[in-house]
């Protein structure tokens, strides 16, 4: 092979394309296995967090307080909310500081920017799918037996990986410039948790109020993730919306979110490295 030829080849979009998701996968392999390097449980540790949160919240509002008596497998709903909801935040929260963190790789080596944030996107699909290992078994043994309505797991953790990938790659690079990111997400955060649903279901929401309320993406997904896993009398979220063209609000924001946080990190990847 000439030097010309290989020149093209290394500059066909074919190339580059695998190169890129090979550099991703690799990122993020290489990320998930230092996580728990050293440690004596390993991976067991993705489960740890997610699952004392639900111990806390199962005992106290479950037990203590009596929440959720009127719903149908609710410790099964809490907990697959919990793991969906962290996985959503997970991406934010990592993808936040992902340039800064990688501020000295930046400097020294020339290559596509995106594939920092993406490969944390991919690393907490890893995590998932650990994690949903132990969730489907807890379900089981709460009752809660596999059906084909389950396969709607897909899109709709298709649907948080596209929005929390989308707004993680918004605040990555207006953290490169604002710190104050960071203490802003905690709160935003901390508001989004109890306004998504994931302690009570949607509706136990006043009848007036569903309709704004499922407007939140994470709350209309995790009230279809109710109806499609935990109890399949439960109100899909297009009922409890008012209907399927409502839906196309939450849809629209996740789409807006994705759009403008792409747009935003293509606009201003070129720059990272000046700006850390």
């Amino acid at each position: 092979m000439t030097v010309a030829a290989a020149a093209r080849r290394r500059l066909s979009p074919e190339h580059e394309t695998r190169r890129f998701w090979h550099l991703t996968w690799t990122l993020a392999v290489t990320d998930f296995k230092l996580k728990f390097y050293g440690s004596v449980l390993g991976f067991a540790w993705t489960l740890v967090r997610p699952f004392a949160i639900f111990g806390v919240i199962w005992l106290v509002f479950a037990k203590v307080m009596g929440t959720g008596h009127n719903v149908k497998n609710y410790p099964a709903y809490v907990l697959m909310s919990l793991v969906l909801f962290q996985y959503t935040t997970g991406i934010v929260g990592m993808s936040l500081s992902c340039l800064v963190d990688r501020q000295n790789l930046l400097r020294k080596i020339r290559f596509p920017r995106l594939v920092i944030p993406l490969s944390v996107t991919l690393q907490c699909m890893f995590d998932l799918g650990l994690t949903m290992i132990a969730v489907f078994i807890f379900m089981a043994i709460s009752g809660v037996y596999p059906a084909w309505s389950w396969f709607e797991l897909v899109p709709l953790i298709a649907i948080l990986t596209l929005f929390g990938t989308g707004l993680g790659l918004l605040l990555s690079v207006l953290f490169v410039r604002f710190r104050d990111m960071r203490p802003i997400w905690d709160v935003l955060s901390q508001m989004l948790f109890y306004a998504s649903a994931v302690l009570y279901v949607a509706t136990s929401v006043p009848e007036n109020l569903q309709r704004p309320f499922l407007a939140n993406p994470i709350a209309a997904v995790l009230t279809q993730m109710r109806h499609a896993v935990v109890d399949p009398t439960a109100r899909t979220a297009a009922e409890t919306i008012g209907g399927e063209a409502r839906l196309l609000i939450p849809a629209g924001i996740v789409v807006v979110v994705a759009l403008v946080g792409s747009w935003a990190f293509m606009r201003e990847a070129p720059k990272v490295a000046e700006n850390l």
